[in-house]
Order: C-alpha cells, then sequence, then structure tokens
C-alpha cells in the first residue's frame, strides 16, 4: 500500500476551496491501495490532523511524519494548492529535491504557466490560436494610465499577472476606472496583465495524460449572470451556469481539441490541466484566456463534471493519474 501526501490549503484566498478539492480526492482514492494523509500548508505551518485532532508537524527536511511512534515516509505527493506555493512551481522544485513524485507538472511548466504573459507568448503561433492584445505592467514601473488608453481598445480586463484564482480582477470600460484596477490588481501581485476584453462564449477544457496518451475531455460551457467569470461568480452557488458537455459541433469539437492538444505539448505540461477559452462571437474564433495547472476538485468542479461526461470512473481517474506520473 503506497502512502500518499494529500497537499492542500497554500498561501491565497483559496485555501478553502484547496480543502474541499482535498475532501473530494480523499474520498476518491482506492482505499484498497493508498494510505492517504492530508497535509496542510499554510505560511505559519505545514501538519497532519489526526482523527483525535492532534497536529502532528511535517519534518520539512524529507517531507515525514511520525504518527504513533511510526515514520510516516511519502512515496507519491498528490498536490491540489490553488496558487502558491502549489501550482506556481515551489511545492514541485522541493518535491524534486528530495525525490518524491507528484501529480502536477514540473517546476518550470507550473512557474510559466502561472505568469498568464509568459503563457501567452509561449502558445503564440499555434495554428488557429488567439490572444487578447495585452500590455503588462510591473509595479515598480511608472503607469502612464493615457498611453494604456491609447494603445489598447476598451473594455479592458485588468488582472494579477501570477494569479489563478480570479481574485483582484476588474473589467473596466473607459480611462477613468483604470487607476482603481490597477491599484486592486497590484495589491494581489507585482505583475499585472492588461487586456483588451474578447466577446463571445466562455469555456473550459480538461486535458490529461492517461495510459500514457492526451485526453482531452469534454468542454464546459460557462454562463454567468455577473459581468465576468471572477472569484464570486466561480465560488458562489447559482450565480453561473455550467453547461457539459457544452453545445460545439463536432467541428468545433475537432478544432478546439487539437489547440489544446498544441497548448498541453507546447508547455510540457504533466497530469491534468485546464484550459480555458473564449470562442468569439461572429467569428468564432478560439482565443486563449490561460491555463490552470492544479484545477479545483471539489464534487461540483469542471474537472469532475468532464470526467463523468466523458464516462470515466473519478476513483479510475485519480488512480491513473497517481500511477501515470509516479513513473
Amino acid at each position: 500500500m503506497k502512502n500518499i501526501a494529500l497537499v492542500a490549503g497554500g498561501f491565497t484566498g483559496e485555501y478553502d476551496v484547496s480543502i474541499n478539492s482535498a475532501k473530494y480526492i480523499s474520498t476518491n482514492l482506492k482505499s484498497e491501495k493508498y494510505k492517504v494523509y492530508t497535509i496542510l500548508i499554510s505560511r505559519e505551518k505545514w501538519i497532519y490532523v489526526t482523527d483525535d485532532n492532534e497536529e502532528i508537524n511535517i519534518n520539512k527536511n524529507d517531507f515525514s511524519l511520525i504518527v504513533a511512534d511510526i515514520k510516516i515516509n511519502f512515496d507519491f505527493a498528490f498536490i491540489t494548492v490553488h496558487g502558491t506555493p502549489g501550482e506556481d512551481g515551489k511545492l514541485q522544485g522541493y518535491f524534486d529535491l528530495l525525490n518524491i513524485p507528484y501529480n502536477t507538472c514540473d517546476t518550470t511548466t507550473s512557474a510559466i504557466s502561472m505568469n498568464k504573459a509568459f503563457t501567452k507568448a509561449i502558445v503564440h503561433g499555434i495554428e488557429s490560436l488567439y490572444t487578447a492584445r495585452s500590455m503588462q505592467l510591473f509595479k515598480h514601473d511608472a503607469h502612464d494610465i493615457a498611453s494604456i488608453a491609447g494603445l489598447l481598445k476598451f473594455p479592458l480586463f485588468i488582472k494579477p499577472n501570477n494569479g489563478g484564482s480570479s481574485v483582484g480582477m476588474s473589467k473596466v470600460h473607459n480611462i477613468a476606472a483604470l487607476p482603481q484596477a490597477l491599484e486592486k490588481a497590484f495589491k494581489e501581485d507585482h505583475q499585472v496583465l492588461v487586456e483588451e476584453y474578447i466577446k463571445g462564449r466562455e469555456f473550459s477544457i480538461g486535458v490529461v495524460r492517461l495510459h500514457g496518451r492526451l485526453k482531452v475531455l469534454p468542454a464546459t460551457e460557462i454562463i454567468s449572470s455577473k459581468e465576468f467569470f471572477d472569484f464570486e461568480a466561480k465560488y458562489t452557488p447559482g450565480i453561473s451556469q455550467e453547461i457539459t458537455p457544452a453545445d460545439l459541433s463536432d467541428e468545433q469539437n475537432k478544432t478546439i481539441a487539437r489547440i489544446v492538444t498544441e497548448v498541453y505539448l507546447r508547455l510540457n505540461c504533466r497530469g491534468m490541466t485546464r484550459i480555458d477559452f473564449i470562442l468569439q462571437e461572429i467569428t468564432n474564433d478560439f482565443y486563449f484566456i490561460e491555463i490552470n495547472t492544479t484545477p479545483g476538485q471539489t464534487v461540483n468542479s469542471l474537472i469532475p463534471q468532464q470526467v463523468k461526461a466523458a464516462g470515466i470512473d473519478i476513483q479510475d481517474f485519480y488512480d491513473e493519474l497517481i500511477e501515470g506520473t509516479s513513473k
């Protein structure tokens, strides 16, 4: 039986979302194969909480535990931390140093894909893939509001460049709203992406390597009652409608599958990822938004919805993730 460290928590506002992901994963890991220990990490402590609510600190020197005088070493780390340090390569680098296999992309890919501007630069040039015109701003530089307004066309999205949670995002329709939106985004990150708004239908689609082959899951269409799919729209019941599988033609599904497969390969991804995109109104052109390398795993999250729609058993799905990325 393998000892699995189910790593959850993190340093961002998605701490509780990560905990809920861990609960769902834990109930769907095969108990006959895996002994699962949920490890909660925060800036203050890394702990395992026993059934008696005793907190046991992780030994960070070798990522081990002592439970009832028995030392527990881990065969595998299942990372389900959204944002830093589980989505940006930091935990991946740590586990690489300790030679502990894990379920996500490697250190380099995790770090690059967390940076929206860098990711867009790498996927640029893929056939039939488009990216919105944008500017990358840095906190330590002066920001000429008039220059931004002159180079890009309103409405604009203002978003933290290294955020994965939609926290700090704004949609602005005029130059007067720009300074406040930039200030809000810079509270979350020292880099900010200012991007032209693409009007169209919004989708999200999982791409995963199973049994050595890439599998594109059925797409989900996201219809939000808010102006855009922000943190509240993601996590507040009733605000957004998610349709899986999405209403797309066979031809659209083929084109989308080809594009997202190329994105996955070009970024050198591993395990499961989720790619968000927009099909532009009128043209139906594919506009890349971002890639998520540790997507949410609650019962209502998009990847579990898509796995179910694909006719794959969720326990088998997680099992193959562990076995496939352990090699």
